[in-house]
């Protein structure tokens, strides 16, 4: 099975669930999304597969967030994706993608759902 991880080595959770993914016998396509990020047209298939609105994988604790006034509640879902795109640090993480479906793994256990 291929999975694949956006991930942030700086993150706990994204390496909690990395080691996760490791301990369950596979090895994982490893997106450094702060090196590499997502294009718009990949966030935009990531999002719908998680069957999520742009405004759920904003890190809202991240201070560009506040900066960009992201929690304007008139500001599109294109304006957010956008925001993501351009500021990768504003996607929350670690999405894993794999056969099974596509998750936000927070909390870290949402990976074994999917493996």
């Amino acid at each position: 099975m291929t999975i694949t991880i956006y991930h942030n080595r700086s993150c706990g959770t994204s390496r909690n669930v990395l080691t996760l993914i490791r301990e369950a016998g596979h090895e994982p396509i490893i997106i450094d999304y702060m090196k590499t990020p997502p294009s718009r047209e990949e966030m935009l298939a990531l999002l719908i597969a998680m069957d999520m609105p742009p405004s759920a994988l904003l890190r809202m604790k991240e201070p560009l967030y506040a900066t960009l006034a992201l929690d304007n509640p008139t500001l599109s879902d294109r304006a957010l994706l956008d925001a993501m795109v351009e500021h990768p640090q504003l996607i929350e993480r670690p999405i894993v993608v794999s056969e099974k479906g596509v998750r936000l793994c927070r909390p870290k256990e949402k990976v074994l759902e999917i493996l």
